[in-house]
Formats: C-alpha cells, structure tokens, sequence
C-alpha cells in the first residue's frame, strides 16, 4: 500500500477506539475525579487535625488537672491523721488542767492517752517493733551495744533500749538494741 491510497472506512479497529468516542462516554473525566477526591481529603485532613487539635487539649487538661490534684494530695496528705492526733492533745491538755489529783488519777489518765495513740497508730497502719530475742535485723534495728551472753545465740537482740516503729513495712524509726556476741569465750 502506497500513502496516496485511501484509506478504507470500512474497517473498523474496536481494541482502540478514536479519541472522539472516548470523550463522548458518560464517565467523568479524569480531573473531575481528582477536584472530588482532593476536596474529599481536604475535609477528612480537617476532621482529623481538628481530632488532634481536641485530643491535645484534653491531654494538656488531663495533665493540669493531676498535677493539681498531686499538689493536693501532698498538702493534705497528713490531715486525717493529724485529725486522730487531736483527741491525743486534748486528753493531754485536760491531764494539765487537773490540779489536784492522786498518782492513780494520773496513771489512768497516761494509760487511757496511751491507749487512744495506740488507736491512732493502728488505724494508720504504724506498727512498734518488738525485736527482743529475734535475730539482729540491720534493716530494722539498731544496735547500741553487744554483750557476751551465755544463753543468747550471736547476733539476736538482748534487749530493746527503745522501741521502733514501721508503718507499712516502711521503717520509721529502727528499735535501738543490745546483741548478743554469744557465750563469753566462744569466737564471734
């Protein structure tokens, strides 16, 4: 074939169809689908950032609202308790007030006070160590002294000079103690 033929019209290529067809078909055009899909992202980028926006300050709200309340806790962590410790001061103001009274008077008056800080100490969870014939406890005791002893192994208490106390398993204040070295003459 020669270019000066004609070409014949009756064939048909229906694997590619004309550029003319091809706009004539109901489908939207391309870059209307991309306007769409671009406004469609552009909303949900709005939805989203403005999710983000509300998360952050319910995050920043949240935090200022904890600190305040940590701030609170700590400055009023100890008023219950100090509130049980008021009827300890009364009973020891009114054992002040008394101006004539026996020795007795005076020693129920120490032992229903003593009895009431026991209470107090109870409901706190502030226990006294009692450490006499245990085995010596660096972590709760304190040893003032250590003597030879013939009855007491090494390394238990003798006695407890003064009491210690823990609250919560938590030492307050380690029990001061005598520990026994073991029999006298026996190596340590």
């Amino acid at each position: 074939m020669s270019t000066s033929e004609p070409i014949d019209s009756s064939f048909s290529n229906s694997e590619n169809p004309s550029p003319a067809s091809a706009d004539s078909a109901p489908a939207l055009s391309p870059p209307e689908d991309w306007q769409a899909a671009l406004t469609q992202a552009e909303e949900a980028l709005r939805t989203k950032d403005d999710e983000c926006l509300r998360l952050r300050a319910d995050m920043e709200n949240l935090r200022k609202r904890t600190a305040t309340e940590l701030s609170q806790a700590r400055k009023f962590a100890l008023e219950s308790f100090a509130g049980e410790l008021l009827a300890v001061m009364d009973s020891l103001e009114a054992a002040q007030q008394v101006k004539e009274a026996s020795l007795d008077s005076y020693r129920n008056g120490v032992e229903l006070t003593a009895r009431q800080l026991t209470s107090v100490f109870d409901k706190f969870h502030i226990q006294a160590i009692h450490p006499e014939g245990q085995r010596f406890d660096p972590n709760r005791h304190q040893a003032i002294a250590s003597l030879e002893h013939d009855e007491i192994p090494a390394q238990n208490v003798i006695s407890v000079m003064q009491k210690g106390f823990i609250l919560h398993e938590r030492v307050l204040r380690p029990a001061l103690v005598t520990v026994s070295k073991g029999k006298a003459g026996s190596p340590s």
